[in-house]
C-alpha cells in the first residue's frame, strides 16, 4: 500500500533527525513537573483538553484482515482524505521539535514489544506524554520484539482530529489529542494484534494469584483473570484481597488492563504502571490502590485539583473520567516477583471471571459451563452509565471479550477462547460477576428524555469481595436461577443474598418479560458473527 510506504518514511526519518530529542530517563520527570500541579502527596497532576480517547474518529488502515467493516461519516472522510493527511505529517514532522522515548512492554523472552514513541513538543507541555508513557513500559532490551511505533501530535487541527492505526506495519499516528489514553492504548492494541499472529490471545483483563484454604483445610494456588470494561471494577477487584487473611493465604498481583493468554494458560504481563479511573476512589473500600495513589510516583490526569494541592476523585466537574498512573511496585507487598501469570499445570487451576454491570435483573454471580463462558466473552456486556451518556442511561454496551481494541476478525476471538476452556475443563473455572445491582427502573419520557423512578440496589465492593473469596475457597453454595439457565450462589459466608432477591425489585412477569427481552438482544447480537461455534450462539440462546 502506498500509505504504508508513506508511514514507513515518516517513521525512518525519526532515526538521527536533528528535530528529534532522544530523551533520558531522568530528564523526562523533571521536564514534566514543570507543566504540572504538584498534590499533597508530592505526586503530580496533569489535566488535558481531550478528556476521553477518540474511539469515533479512529480508522484501521490496511488489508480485509485489519478494515473496519463499518465506518461512521467521520471515519469514511478520514479514509477518504488519507493520502492528503499523511502528505502533510510527513512535511510537519520536519519542522515540529520531537521527543523519543524506547521502552518495552512486557518482561519475557517470547513476547516483549519494543515500544518507540515520538511526541511533538510544540506545545512543551506534552513532554508529559513521554513521561506517562515511559512510567507505564520497562527499561528496553536489545531483544525486544516486535517494534512497535506511535507518532503523537497533539496540536493538531481540532477539526481533523484523528487516529490512524496501521497494524500491519505496527504503527499508530495520533493527531490532534493530548489524551495519554491514546498512548497506553496505542500501544496494547498494536501488542494484541501482533500477539494473535503469534497464536496468543491479548485480552482486556486483569491477572492474579489467590492463594485460598479450602474446607479441608488444604491451600490451594489458583490463577486468576478478570475481564471488564472500563469502570465496571476490573482494576478494584484485581487489586484486592478479598480479606483472604487465613495463615497462607494472600493475593499476589500481576497486571490490571491487558495480558497475551497462551494455550497453556499462562498469560505474559504487559505493563509496571496501572493506568485506572480514580472515580470513588477511597482508603476503605481500596486501599491497596489508595496507597499507591498517594506514593510520590503516581501520576493524576483530569482529577480534579485545588490550588493548595487536595485531590477530589469525587469531583466531576472537569470530567468523569479521572485518571491516575500507579507503579505496580508502590502495591507492595500486595504484588508478584513476576508480571507473568504460570501455566495452569503450576497451580490448582485458572479462574476467569467477566465482569458485567447490569443494574436491574442479572444475578451477582453465575458459574459458567464452558459454552456459557464462550457466549459470555463474546457479549462482552454492561450498560451506559449518566455519567457517560444520561440520554442512553441503562441501555446495553456490547463489546466482544470486553475489549474495544480487537483488531480483525472478532469470531476468531472467541473461537480460540472457547476452544482453551473447553480443552481444559475442570482446570479452567469460568463465572460472571454483576458489579452494577438489582432494581433500578428507568423510565422514557414522551420526549425521549429518561427518568429515574427507583435507584439500583448497589452491590458493596466488600460484597463482591466476599462472593471471590468463597469461589476460591470453595464455601459458596450454587443452585440453579429461576429465571436465568445459570448457576448462582445460594449462600455465601459473609453476605446477606436476601437483599438482592430479584423478586423484592420486580413482579413475576415484569422479571420474565426483563429476562426475555435481554437474551433477544444478546442473541440478537451474537448472531452476527457467522463464523462463530455454533455452540457458543446456542448457549447465549439458552442461558
Amino acid at each position: 500500500m502506498k500509505e504504508f510506504e508513506v508511514v514507513n518514511r515518516i517513521v525512518k526519518y525519526f532515526s538521527g533527525a536533528p528535530n528529534v530529542i532522544n530523551s533520558t530517563d531522568w530528564t523526562l520527570r523533571r521536564s514534566a513537573e514543570r507543566f504540572a500541579a504538584f498534590t499533597k502527596f508530592g505526586n503530580v497532576a496533569v489535566h488535558s483538553t481531550v478528556k476521553n480517547r477518540s474511539a469515533k474518529v479512529t480508522v484501521y488502515v490496511g488489508s480485509d484482515a485489519v478494515r473496519l467493516k463499518t465506518l461512521n461519516p467521520q471515519q469514511t472522510e478520514i479514509m477518504n482524505n488519507l493520502p492528503n493527511t499523511l502528505a502533510s505529517v510527513e512535511e510537519y514532522i520536519k519542522r515540529a521539535p520531537f521527543v523519543r522515548i524506547n521502552r518495552m512492554m512486557g518482561n519475557n523472552d517470547e513476547f516483549s514489544p519494543n515500544c518507540n514513541f515520538f511526541v511533538s513538543i510544540q506545545r512543551p507541555e506534552m513532554i508529559r506524554l513521554a513521561y506517562m508513557t515511559w512510567a507505564t513500559l520497562f527499561p528496553v532490551r536489545a531483544d525486544g520484539e516486535p517494534k512497535q511505533y506511535i507518532v503523537y501530535i497533539p496540536e493538531w487541527q481540532e477539526t481533523e482530529r484523528q487516529i490512524l492505526v496501521f497494524p500491519e506495519i505496527s504503527t499508530t499516528i495520533v493527531l490532534g489529542s493530548d489524551y495519554y489514553g491514546e498512548s497506553k492504548k496505542g500501544f496494547l492494541r498494536m501488542a494484541m494484534w501482533n500477539a494473535k499472529q503469534q497464536g496468543m490471545l491479548g485480552l482486556h483483563a486483569g491477572s492474579k494469584i489467590l492463594k485460598a484454604k479450602g474446607s479441608d483445610g488444604r491451600i490451594r494456588k489458583y490463577g486468576m483473570l478478570i475481564f471488564g470494561m472500563s469502570g465496571t471494577g476490573k482494576t478494584t477487584h484485581t487489586c484486592h484481597t478479598h480479606d483472604l487473611n487465613e495463615e497462607d493465604e494472600g493475593i499476589e498481583i500481576l497486571q490490571d488492563d491487558v495480558v497475551f493468554l497462551k494455550k497453556d494458560g499462562s498469560a505474559y504481563g504487559s505493563e509496571r504502571g496501572f493506568y485506572l479511573k480514580t472515580e470513588g476512589l477511597d482508603q476503605v473500600t481500596q486501599p491497596i490502590i489508595y496507597k499507591a495513589a498517594i506514593s510520590r510516583d503516581a501520576i493524576f490526569e483530569n482529577v480534579m485539583i485545588d490550588y493548595e494541592g487536595n485531590l477530589y476523585f469525587e469531583d466531576d466537574t472537569l470530567t468523569s473520567n479521572g485518571r491516575g498512573i500507579m507503579m505496580r511496585e508502590d502495591l507492595s507487598p500486595y504484588i508478584s516477583n513476576t508480571i507473568n501469570l504460570p501455566p495452569i499445570n503450576d497451580m490448582d487451576g485458572l479462574i476467569i471471571a467477566f465482569i458485567t454491570r447490569r443494574h436491574t435483573v442479572v444475578p451477582l454471580a453465575a458459574k459458567l459451563t464452558p459454552e456459557q463462558a464462550a457466549a459470555v466473552f463474546m457479549i462482552g456486556e454492561s450498560i451506559e452509565t449518566s455519567a457517560g451518556d444520561p440520554k442512553r442511561a441503562g441501555e446495553s454496551i456490547r463489546e466482544v471479550g470486553t475489549n474495544p481494541f480487537i483488531i480483525g476478525d472478532k469470531s476468531y476471538e472467541g473461537n480460540w477462547f472457547y476452544d482453551f476452556v473447553k480443552r481444559n475443563e475442570g482446570k479452567v473455572h469460568c463465572y460472571q460477576l454483576n458489579t452494577g445491582g438489582l432494581g433500578e427502573i428507568i423510565e422514557k419520557q414522551p420526549n425521549g428524555t429518561k427518568v429515574m423512578k427507583r435507584k439500583v440496589q448497589r452491590v458493596e465492593i466488600l460484597e463482591m469481595s466476599s462472593i471471590i473469596r468463597g469461589i476460591v475457597r470453595g464455601t459458596n453454595t450454587w443452585g440453579k436461577d429461576k429465571y436465568w439457565n445459570l448457576e448462582v450462589p445460594t449462600s455465601v459466608q459473609g453476605m446477606d443474598l436476601s437483599k438482592y432477591d430479584v423478586e423484592k425489585f420486580y413482579d413475576v412477569d415484569d422479571i420474565i418479560k426483563q429476562v426475555s427481552e435481554l437474551r433477544c438482544e444478546r442473541v440478537e447480537y451474537i448472531e452476527k458473527f457467522n463464523t462463530l461455534d455454533k455452540a457458543t450462539i446456542n448457549a447465549a440462546k439458552t442461558m
